[in-house]
């Protein structure tokens, strides 16, 4: 019983505070959303503190789940990011009517990619899929007197429905031919037949629609635009962060002996989703939707250092993610603030930002140099292992389109910093009150991204708990 404790720890905590919310709203007296928000702030900083101690190796339900302490970590990560998107949307929340809704959603489908992240088994990695997506689905509804919220919900509740079909067909042919959903005796059993190169295939581009890997990325600019800002930032980094997570562990262990031939998709697969998501982020002018392509854009680099199948491929995708939620939330922490005071989302609005709010400005162009790449930055530290991954392979063609693409995606992010330092606006942002905790999480993703870069022990920590291929 005590081991059942200790291994189900991270799920069992988010159960505590979700019930803590449900005794909390369904009590007659309701506390008000300024203090709840406080007290669910609190619990989730009890939450990621507890997530990093105390962690051992084991299995539990005949070998379905497992835990070790690279899985505490990817769910630490994951606890982290969802505490600074807590953080950030207290100027939103605290004016809404659903504050205990929104919290239960978002928990549940937390639960959900931790389920995912510790399936050893199938079936267990798929029932964790679908109570991550369907909460999701409802909180992308979560602006409930915006049309457009409704319909990316609607949007997004069709294409994971079809994307979990095919993961739900692909699993089944896999099973057919396998005869079991247990990761380890699945690789043992590949035999690379067309039946199971076939269900390989409908897996991947569940992953894809997922990822917003192109050619599976079009929901993900309407859902982004329509969201709130928050639930947009969930998607864009936890979301995402959790499939590359369960993605590593299919592609290298359930996938081993087929890893010569998911090389060349993968390789297909990032360079279409490098250009594709260069390309339209290049267009846009809704800040929403030029960060829903600019993170399809950094998609394609993830899946560059993924193909790299190696202990180095598993820790620089990690390493990445981490760095990736400082720098997504960073850049999302910025707009939630100016949506949730003006409404504002365009980048004309943020023509002249720097001369009336400094430090907002401030930290959007550091998370922006940061999805860039743009040294000393953090993100210039994880792009850099994860093409040194990638060239692993000796694919230096791949490596050469990847850096064509660095240099491209230079042009929009920096045409967002000369919108908020070099031009004029008739009708600027007036001076914004910024809240404690939006200043707090603000703080917090600044200094990773100027720390995590220079600090080699987190990489070093990361590449020792890393498995080998």
């Amino acid at each position: 019983m005590e081991e059942f404790f200790i291994l189900m720890k991270s799920e069992l905590i988010v159960l505590v505070i979700m019930f803590i919310l449900l005794i909390i709203k369904i009590s007659s007296d309701e506390m008000k959303n300024e203090s709840l928000l406080r007290l669910v702030n609190i619990l989730l900083l009890l939450n990621f503190i507890a997530g990093c101690f105390f962690n051992r190796t084991g299995s539990l339900f005949g070998g379905m789940f497992t835990t070790g302490t690279l899985i505490a970590f990817e769910k630490s990560l994951l606890n982290l990011g969802t505490l600074l998107i807590s953080l950030q949307t207290y100027d939103w929340l605290k004016k809404h009517e659903h504050v205990s809704e929104f919290y239960l959603l978002l928990l549940s489908t937390l639960v959900g990619m931790f389920f995912m992240i510790s399936s050893n088994n199938l079936l267990m990695f798929y029932l964790g899929l679908e109570l991550s997506a369907i909460p999701l689905t409802a909180l992308s509804n979560f602006d409930l007197e915006k049309r457009r919220s409704s319909e990316a919900a609607m949007k997004f509740i069709m294409s994971s429905a079809f994307s979990s079909g095919m993961l739900l067909f692909g699993i089944s042919l896999l099973y057919g031919t396998t005869g079991t959903l247990n990761f380890a005796a699945i690789s043992g059993a590949l035999t690379g037949s067309p039946l199971q190169l076939l269900s390989f295939i409908l897996l991947l581009a569940g992953f894809g629609f997922k990822i917003s890997a192109v050619p599976f990325h079009l929901w993900t600019a309407d859902v982004y635009e329509g969201s709130p800002v928050s639930v947009t930032a969930y998607l864009s980094v936890i979301s995402k962060g959790a499939m590359f997570f369960v993605m590593a562990s299919v592609l290298y262990i359930v996938f081993k002996p087929l890893a010569a031939t998911w090389y060349n998709m993968l390789f297909l697969l990032a360079v279409l989703t490098m250009i594709t998501g260069n390309l339209f982020a290049i267009r846009q002018n809704n800040l929403k939707r030029f960060l829903a392509f600019s993170s399809v854009a950094q998609v394609g680099f993830i899946l560059i250092g993924l193909s790299g199948s190696s202990q180095e491929a598993t820790a620089s995708v990690i390493y990445f993610i981490m760095i990736y939620i400082f720098s997504n939330l960073g850049a999302f922490g910025v707009v939630t603030l100016i949506a949730s005071k003006t409404g504002k989302e365009s980048v004309e609005d943020y023509r002249g930002l720097y001369h009336s709010n400094p430090w907002p400005a401030l930290v959007l162009t550091l998370s922006l140099f940061s999805l860039a790449g743009i040294p000393p930055t953090a993100g210039f530290f994880g792009k850099f292992f994860l093409l040194m991954a990638g060239a692993g392979k000796g694919n230096y063609l791949l490596i050469t389109i990847a850096a064509l693409n660095m240099v491209v995606s230079l042009y929009y992010y920096l045409r967002i910093v000369k919108a908020m330092f070099m031009d004029t606006n008739e009708t600027p942002l007036q001076k914004l009150e910024i809240s404690m905790l939006p200043q707090i999480s603000l703080l917090l993703c600044v200094a990773g991204l100027l720390t995590i870069g220079f600090s080699t022990t987190l990489y070093d920590y990361i590449y020792a708990l890393s498995p080998t291929f």
